[in-house]
């Protein structure tokens, strides 16, 4: 209770300020490049490409990644990522002005995006807990009010954003998003310093990778919370895909009400993220997780079936409040009980097989809509979103997270920051 009422730092809020600032850009991006690729071309395949690409570099880089962000100083990593992307971003804005720009061009540049999102979000999950000293309580609180204001940025104000500032230019709404980068660096850089981890030993950068993994793949309880996304990333990538097709088509919304549509899912989204903790009081940790997994199941069925915007909008909403829900608790039990020596990797060992399992949603989502009809992704991917609510259950149990709650306890209670020792390898699992 102690731990419940205590106050966030203020450097949590200019990490806040940043991500949302960061966010409101992503958002217009996230609105704005598949409208792009559609004036390009109708081919659910190329659509697929470009989608595909942004998830790429975690499926070449992922782990390697986490076991540099374990090795450097996170907070200047967070800032060189978001100037990077932001000096990114001014390619295509000239290409859209040229008259240039082509589909390998946006998944090229999607790819690098994609890149250095890995660096910035790893670092950013592994800076979190360590600024605020590993205290459960305040982790939940701070990681409601980043997804919440990432979704609200990102999902509600920014694709609407996007739709609007792509009416005045194809380069608008991509300079858009290229200040909110320079903008996120900027604050970024006057966030407090913290201790970076001492490596147990010296070792190589791809020992180190593997042993980040094995350390995710041992442990029934992190695995479990990092199949969640990974399934649950098929699922959505599919869906994605075909998103702005199928609105068009089959539900008759124009480039303004695409971005409503999303807007939809982030006011589901923002609904779950707020209710979070309340989820996982009333009815614990791991069964939170699982009725949020079945939400999103059911939801998804009911996208595929819809038949017109108002009912489309609805799932979406639904779909969002258990997508917001799950992206507070998963990510804040993990930070709780992963040592600060190994949350680098682990955090992007989690999220490596989230983001090699969306490249298959969206080539499985171009290629069910070329063969067999624009809503047959949808209807799949609720079969595999249910699926994968049965299969996780058991893992991520209500039993097994207090198992490990109880494990990751500093000795000298919750007022005092976790112990960073090195925990075992071949630790028994909780359950």
């Amino acid at each position: 209770m102690t731990s419940a009422v205590r106050e966030l730092p203020t450097g949590f809020g200019r990490l806040w300020t940043a991500q949302t600032v960061s966010s409101l850009g992503d958002g217009v991006t996230h609105a704005a490049l598949p409208l792009l690729a559609l004036t390009l071309t109708r081919d659910p395949m190329a659509l697929a490409v470009v989608t595909a690409a942004g998830t790429l570099p975690w499926l070449l880089f992922g782990v390697l990644g986490g076991a540099l962000v374990d090795r450097w100083d996170r907070r200047r990593t967070m800032w060189v990522a978001d100037t990077a992307r932001a000096a990114l971003l001014a390619i295509p804005a000239a290409a859209a002005v040229l008259d240039v720009l082509s589909i390998p061009l946006l998944a090229a540049v999607a790819f690098l995006l994609g890149l250095g999102g890995l660096f910035f979000d790893t670092a950013a999950a592994a800076y979190l807990p360590d600024l605020l000293r590993r205290d459960p309580a305040l982790l939940e609180r701070a990681n409601s009010r980043l997804r919440g204001a990432q979704t609200a940025m990102s999902g509600f104000a920014g694709p609407p954003a996007g739709s609007a500032l792509l009416a005045l230019g194809r380069a608008v709404p991509l300079l858009a998003d290229a200040v909110s980068f320079a903008l996120s660096a900027l604050l970024v850089r006057t966030l407090p310093a913290t201790p970076r981890p001492v490596p147990e030993v010296r070792e190589s950068l791809l020992r180190q990778a593997r042993s980040g993994a094995a350390y995710v793949f041992r442990n029934r309880l992190l695995l479990g919370l990092a199949l969640r996304p990974a399934v649950g990333n098929v699922a959505f990538l599919a869906v994605e895909t075909v998103l702005a097709l199928f609105a068009h088509d089959r539900l008759g919304i124009d480039t303004y009400g695409f971005g409503l549509l999303l807007t939809a899912e982030a006011t589901g989204g923002l609904l779950g993220a707020g209710i979070a903790s309340f989820l996982g009081r009333r009815l614990g940790t791991g069964t939170a997780l699982t009725c949020t997994a079945a939400v999103e199941g059911l939801a998804i069925l009911g996208l595929a079936a819809s038949s017109d915007p108002y009912t489309a909008g609805l799932a979406l909403a639904v779909c969002g409040a258990g997508m917001g829900a799950t992206m507070v608790l998963g990510p804040s039990l993990r930070q709780t009980i992963v040592p600060a020596h190994l949350m680098g990797r682990v955090a992007s060992t989690s999220r490596m097989l989230a983001m090699c399992a969306a490249p298959v949603g969206a080539f499985l989502g171009g290629w069910l809509a070329t063969a067999h009809g624009i809503r047959t992704p949808l209807y799949a991917a609720a079969g595999l979103l249910l699926a994968m609510t049965a299969v996780t259950a058991s893992m991520t149990s209500n039993r097994r997270v207090e198992a490990a709650l109880r494990a990751a306890a500093p000795a000298g209670g919750p007022d005092h920051p976790a112990s960073d020792a090195p925990v075992r390898q071949d630790a028994p699992d909780p359950s």
